[in-house]
This record gives structure tokens, sequence and C-alpha cells, in this order.
């Protein structure tokens, strides 16, 4: 019966681990069709998710599904009415109770301690001397260094559109609305359906952007999976997270509370560019606060 459970165990984890490096990952900023992964990092904040999740996380719940599973077919085998007719009348189990008790304490404080400095970084705003962990975890001494912000931005969720405010530009402002299967068909050929939107966000390549969050009706939620962030918008309160990104692309999200009828209907689009790119429309934003002339601006650079 042991050699037959190792062997089960042997098999369980050989499955279990070798769909990990195999399994694909969502890439270039959206979701794929059968992806089972994270979406590719382009953060810091990124960074320290995707490791805290596969080097911490998966181990821990592969570990326990295997051993799980295991005990399931031990007690199966083991106590079935052929091989156990005369079952124990015993209600209570002193030792085991106490390490069902704190062994998931134990597991649980294991995920704590690297949790909470992964936390500490999504709530921290850069200030150009602190140290972000990124993919390094399990460093006590952090990562990397990241800029103070250049940008702040404004967030603000409305049923069911987002509106963006540029304080640094002169309060330049637009709202962005999803484009329906025939508006993408004719201006944006090729952006995905349900994610696709008339007005990106617009903000430049590796520079720490501030983005200030509130809603102007009901609750929403402002997510970027690739960014790592994920924010509520509560109306008349100001929440605030993060970015720093590293590689130029278009990157979605999507409002994430059910904010009505419509939840399903605001996504969320960045576009990342160079700074020289970035520089050139925020210049048409500052002076004519006029997105349609900087977006066309900006096609004209790429």
């Amino acid at each position: 019966m042991s050699k037959l459970l190792a062997r089960l165990a042997k098999i369980t984890s050989a499955i279990t681990l070798g769909l990990l490096p195999t399994a694909a990952l969502a890439q270039n900023g959206q979701p794929e069709p059968g992806a089972i992964g994270l979406q590719e990092s382009v953060t810091p904040i990124m960074d320290s998710t995707i490791a805290f999740h596969d080097g911490l996380l998966m181990w821990i719940i592969t570990l326990i599904t295997i051993f799980v599973t295991a005990l399931l077919i031990w007690v199966i085998v083991r106590y079935n009415k052929r091989a156990n007719p005369t079952p124990s009348k015993f209600t209570h189990n002193t030792l085991i109770e106490i390490v069902w008790t704190v062994v998931p304490i134990i597991i649980l404080i294991v995920i704590a301690v690297p949790s909470f400095g992964v936390l500490s970084d999504q709530m921290t705003v850069p200030d150009g001397e602190r140290k972000y962990l990124g993919s390094n975890i399990f460093s006590r001494d952090g990562g990397e260094v990241v800029p103070a912000p250049e940008l702040t931005i404004r967030v603000i969720g409305q049923q069911w559109y987002w509106d963006y405010e540029y304080p640094d530009l002169n309060d330049a402002a637009y709202s962005s609305y999803m484009l329906s299967k025939e508006e993408i068909a004719e201006q944006k050929p090729g952006q995905p359906y349900l994610l696709a939107v008339d007005n990106e966000l617009v903000v430049p390549v590796d520079t720490t952007v501030r983005v200030e969050v509130t809603a102007g009706d009901v609750i929403h939620a402002f997510a970027v999976p690739a960014f790592g962030i994920k924010t509520d918008a509560v109306p008349e309160r100001l929440n605030e997270t993060w970015f720093h990104v590293r590689k130029e692309g278009l990157y979605y999200g999507q409002c994430s509370e059910l904010c009505g009828k419509d939840h399903a209907f605001m996504p969320i689009a960045v576009r990342v560019v160079s700074k020289e790119q970035f520089a050139a429309w925020a210049e048409i934003m500052e002076a004519e606060d006029d997105v349609e002339a900087a977006n066309v601006t900006l096609a004209s650079l790429n």
C-alpha cells in the first residue's frame, strides 16, 4: 500500500509540475484563449505578484493537493468495509486535532510573511529612494529602487465608461468608451472585442505614474492585470495606486466591481508609448485639450 501511495504521489507531482512551465501565458497585455497562467509582467508590482504566486503559493497548494489526495485514497483502501469489517468507535484523537490546527497556522504564517512585503510595495508610491522587491520577494533588502512619480493621472469610474484627467497637463481630460464590433472593424481593426476602446489611457514607458482613482456614481474598480494593479473607485473618496511600465505596448483591463447592468462593457486600455511620443501627445493635450488631435499626432509617430 505504501509503495502504491508513493508511486501515486510521484505521478501526481510530475503531472502537476510538468504543466507549470508549459502553461500558456496570457501575452501582450490581454487574455489569450486557453491561457492558464498570469499575464506577462511589465511592472515591479506584477513581478512580485508572479514571484509570490509561482514561487510560494503554487508549491504549497500542490503539496496540499497531493497530500489530501493520497490521504483520501489511503482511507478508502484501508478503511472500507471489506478491509476493515469492524470499525473503531473512538471519536477523538488529541494528536491529530493538534496537528490539523497547528499546521494550517504555520502554513498561513509562511504565506503571510512575504505577502506583507508584496502588499506594502503595492500600497506605497515610490519616492526615488525606497527599494521594491520586484521578483526578489524573499530578499530582506528589496530588489530595485523605483523613481518618484513624474506623472499623475486621475481615473474616474462612470456608468459605464472611464474618465481620465491629467492634472499635470493643464487638467486635460477625456472619456473612454468601449467600441462595438462595427466600430472596431472601422476604426481599430485587429483589436479585441469587449476590450478595445475609442480613447486609450496614454502614458510614457519607463516612467513612474501615480494614479488617483475615484468614481462619479457607484463603486467601480480600476484593474490592469499586466501591471498588477487593482484599486476600488469609490464615490467621494480618492484611492491611490501606481505603476512603472518597462515595455511599450497596449495593455487591457476591466472594471472589477459589479457596478450595474453594463459592468461587463467598461474595459480599460492603456497605451504605453516612448517618452518622445508621449511628449508630443501631451503637448497637444495641454495646449488644446483635444484628445482626437493628440491621438492623430500619436498615430503619425508610430
